[in-house]
């Protein structure tokens, strides 16, 4: 009876409104303007294109090297954060944003965790006790320690395996 009232608990995080600022709070670089829109951005696997030729903006131009260098852990979150509603959105099944620690502390078997190397939200699914990481990869993709050919790939292959 001890460890029913001791068994760790899962703190929900809301990532919706993150993946959000992707379109709503844009540079006020012209491709980004006309790209970031909410039309294009709409949270099918199509509209993970934009996120693709985004990245890699951000990776391959002087001004995208710079808006990342000084904003990395933000456009982690909001890139992470978009194409994971895109998966929770597809998968559908019970994967819902927790907090690391809480999933830690609650299936500490789970080896994907030990990949993630700092606090952050991950999709979860009680169920399966299985976890996605779209933060981790994305930050893996944006350091360039990737092992995808892009982020519609990713997306793809991560909805395949969990539906």
């Amino acid at each position: 009876m001890y460890n029913f009232f001791n068994k760790a608990k899962l703190q929900k995080d809301d990532l919706k409104g993150i993946a959000k600022l992707i379109y709503q709070d844009v540079s006020n670089d012209s491709w980004d303007k006309e790209n970031l829109t909410k039309r294009n951005l709409d949270f099918t696997i199509e509209s993970v294109r934009y996120i693709d030729m985004y990245t890699k903006r951000l990776m391959d131009t002087e001004f995208g090297t710079e808006i990342l260098g000084k904003h990395f852990d933000n456009l982690v979150l909001r890139i992470g954060a978009y194409v994971g509603e895109v998966i929770k959105s597809n998968v559908k099944q019970d994967f819902y944003w927790y907090d690391f620690d809480s999933v830690q502390n609650f299936s500490p078997n789970l080896i994907e965790l030990h990949s993630v190397t700092k606090t952050q939200s991950v999709l979860y699914s009680k169920k399966k006790d299985k976890v996605i990481l779209p933060l981790s990869v994305v930050s893996q993709l944006l350091k360039g320690n990737w092992s995808y050919s892009n982020l519609l790939t990713y997306v793809e292959e991560t909805i395949k395996q969990n539906s």
